[in-house]
C-alpha cells in the first residue's frame, strides 16, 4: 500500500508539471475546427442560392422551413465562428450556435446513413448496430464493379493517382466528432495563454477564473 501511495504521489507531481501546458489541448481543437468551419461556411456562401434550394426543397433536399434564414444563419455561424475559434475569442459562447449547426446536420442530413462517413463493410459499425446503413454491405460489390469498368475503359492509374476510390456513405461520423470537440471547448474555454479570452480575462480579475 505504501508503494502504491508513493507511486500515485509521483504521478500527481508529474501531472502538476504538465499544468503549464494545459492550454494546448484547447488550442489544438480550435486550430483543427477553425479551417473546417471556415471552409464549410465559404462553400455555402459561394453556392448560396443552391444551398437555399437544398435546405428548403422537400423532394430532393432537407425540406427545412425558412431556408433563406437558416442558410444565412449557418453561413454566419461557420464563418464568424471559425474566425472566433481561431483566435479563441468568446470561445464558449460561439460553440453554442456551432453545436446547434452540427446537431441540425446530424439529424436532418446524416442520420439515415448511420455512423460511417465512408462505406466500409468491414467495420463493426456496418453490421447490426443501431447506426447502420444497409447499403454499406453492398458497397464492396459496387466499388469492385466501378473499378473494373474504369480499369477497362478509363485511365485508372490517373484516376487513382490522388487517392483510392471509395463510396461515400455520408453518415454522422464527422458531424458528431465536431460536435464532441465543440462540446469540450464549451467547458474548457479557449485555453490558458493561447486565446484572446485568457488575456482579456486578466483585465477583469473578478471573472479571471471562469473566462479562460
Amino acid at each position: 500500500m505504501e508503494l502504491l501511495k508513493r507511486g500515485y504521489w509521483q504521478y500527481q507531481q508529474w501531472i502538476e508539471k504538465l499544468s503549464s501546458l494545459n492550454g494546448l489541448p484547447a488550442l489544438l481543437l480550435r486550430l483543427y475546427l477553425a479551417p473546417v468551419l471556415l471552409q464549410a461556411g465559404w462553400n455555402k456562401y459561394q453556392h448560396f442560392s443552391d444551398t437555399v434550394d437544398w435546405f428548403g426543397n422537400a423532394e430532393w433536399g432537407l425540406g427545412l422551413p425558412l431556408p433563406l434564414l437558416l442558410t444565412s444563419l449557418a453561413i454566419a455561424a461557420e464563418l464568424i465562428g471559425g474566425v472566433m475559434l481561431l483566435f479563441g475569442f468568446l470561445t464558449r459562447l460561439i460553440t453554442i450556435p456551432l453545436m446547434v449547426t452540427m446537431l441540425v446536420a446530424i439529424f436532418s442530413v446524416h442520420w439515415p446513413n448511420g455512423w460511417l462517413a465512408i462505406a466500409d463493410a468491414s467495420s463493426w459499425l456496418a453490421d447490426g448496430t443501431i447506426l447502420t446503413n444497409a447499403n454499406i454491405q453492398a458497397a464492396p460489390e459496387k466499388l469492385a464493379a466501378a473499378k473494373a469498368i474504369l480499369q477497362e475503359h478509363g485511365n485508372y492509374d490517373w484516376l487513382t493517382s490522388s487517392g483510392n476510390l471509395v463510396i461515400l456513405n455520408n453518415g454522422i461520423e464527422f458531424a458528431a466528432t465536431y460536435f464532441v470537440m465543440l462540446f469540450v471547448l464549451f467547458f474548457s474555454g479557449g485555453g490558458r495563454f493561447v486565446s484572446l479570452d485568457y488575456w482579456f480575462s486578466l483585465q477583469m480579475p473578478q471573472s479571471s477564473e471562469t473566462a479562460k
